[in-house]
């Protein structure tokens, strides 16, 4: 199992920026794919984006052009570098892992962080 701590969230005006980190533990965080999600009271947890072990990369279509995912696997830390951010991108931000390939399905993760905040003011 692996443990995933983020940071990076805060509150920012509308057309701003913002990097999420994801910290993660343990020897295999190589091996696992790593997917970002966001979630608003009241509603289902969103897929936002994954990255791949090789670095293969997938997006949902809310964010493509804005939202960059990346990994440094010597660091064992997952980003989200977040750009041109919207009021609607306002959510708890959450990272996940998982063996296999990437999925956008939150119930394909069994493994989570307990989420970082982001804000955005219009």
């Amino acid at each position: 199992q692996v443990q995933l701590v983020e940071s990076g969230g805060g509150l920012v005006q509308a057309g701003g920026s913002l990097r999420l980190s994801c910290a993660a533990s343990g020897r295999t965080f190589s091996s696992y794919v790593m997917g970002w999600f966001r979630q608003v009271p009241g509603k289902e947890r969103e897929f936002v984006a994954a990255i791949s072990w090789s670095g293969g990369t997938s997006y949902a279509d809310s964010v493509k052009g804005r939202f960059t995912i990346s990994r440094d696997n010597a660091k064992n830390t997952v980003y989200l570098q977040m750009n041109s951010l919207k009021p609607e991108d306002t959510a708890v931000y959450h990272c996940a892992a998982r063996f296999g390939v990437v999925a956008t399905n939150s119930a394909n993760y069994p493994n989570w962080g307990q989420g970082t905040q982001v804000t955005v003011s219009s």
